[in-house]
């Protein structure tokens, strides 16, 4: 066996040990916040399931350091950026969302999810703490878009990529006011648009899944959030383009620190170069991709989709969670 086979023979070593324990951990922060569902406290949501995911990593055998994460050192109790978690013999990066949703979580709205990704060090890039503007476009259209295109010329590029007419297509925005234009853009070309209140991560995971029903995601949201969005393009082979908008000088300061430039379009190999990417996300509340975590006497039932870059596996994992020590259950599918 040559050497280069030996390396690459090695390559998925970090993938294979730690897809299904990511799984584990966002598993884990689902069904913390869960209990928490419709109760109206999106901090108590938020707070359950960042403990819960902080305690299962640092059970894994890794030597973590947070690039996304709740925050800064002082806005963050738990898994702010720069966080060193674990003692094992991995040297990973993480980017994570213990709740994508907090507010919908609390309000008991669709597609609150707990989300994370693990790379190899330097695989995933640390983000600053801004807006990012987005396009994400499923496989089949991946290289035949760019955000620097008016959204007319994308949605014909798209439609054509899909092989089908634009007003066949379906566009995720986030409801805000800032996307008017936008949203009066692509309904004018006959495309229809899905808002969303919250929750862009599983918008644009749903984007690279073919059958969702949605064909892309446009406009801006945040940055941290397009990291991990990359780290799930690049398993999927959908692709992801962002450009960075400061809001402030302070923040343009903190992009020159950081060697961010905001007039250039970062592409998937950019905001996620790892060669090795684990991503997992697991659903908190009902959504049209993942189902909800659902209770029973004594336990609960998760579903999750849990992705390795390398491995090339993508696992769609419903598990039932006997969380007491005489819960039984009969299993359905």
């Amino acid at each position: 066996m040559t050497r280069k086979r030996q390396e690459s023979g090695n390559d998925n070593s970090f993938e294979h040990a730690l897809v299904l324990e990511t799984a584990r951990v966002t598993e884990g922060a689902a069904l913390a916040a869960s209990r928490w569902v419709g109760m109206g406290d999106k901090n108590a949501v938020d707070g359950a399931g960042t403990e819960a995911m902080r305690e299962l990593l640092n059970s894994l055998d890794i030597r973590g350091r947070v690039v996304i994460g709740e925050g800064e050192m002082d806005e963050a109790p738990m898994l702010y950026i720069g966080e060193e978690l674990g003692q094992g013999r991995y040297e990973v990066d993480i980017a994570v969302d213990p709740v994508e949703g907090t507010t919908v979580t609390a309000k008991g709205l669709p597609n609150g999810i707990a989300v994370i990704a693990l790379s190899e060090r330097g695989g995933l890039m640390a983000a600053p703490d801004c807006y990012m503007e987005k396009l994400i476009v499923p496989p089949p259209a991946a290289g035949r878009v760019h955000l620097d295109w008016p959204v007319e010329a994308n949605l014909a590029a798209l439609a054509q990529a899909l092989e089908r007419d634009v007003d066949d297509l379906l566009i995720t925005i986030l409801d805000r006011d800032r996307h008017a234009d936008l949203i009066r853009r692509v309904r004018a070309t006959g495309a229809r648009v899905k808002l969303i209140g919250d929750g862009d991560v599983i918008a644009g995971l749903a984007v690279g899944v073919r059958g969702s029903g949605v064909h892309a995601l446009m406009g801006s949201g945040g940055a941290p959030e397009g990291v991990l969005s990359a780290a799930a393009c690049k398993c999927l082979g959908a692709e992801i383009q962002g450009r960075f908008l400061p809001e402030d000088d302070a923040m343009r300061e903190r992009f020159g620190a950081m060697g961010v430039d905001e007039h250039r379009v970062y592409r998937t190999d950019e905001l996620a170069p790892g060669s090795q990417i684990v991503f997992s996300a697991t659903g908190i509340t009902y959504g049209e991709l993942l189902s909800g975590v659902r209770r029973f006497a004594g336990g609960a039932r998760t579903h999750t989709l849990v992705m390795g870059y390398a491995t090339r596996v993508v696992r769609f994992i419903d598990s039932i969670h006997l969380e007491e020590e005489h819960a039984r259950v009969t299993i359905r599918v």
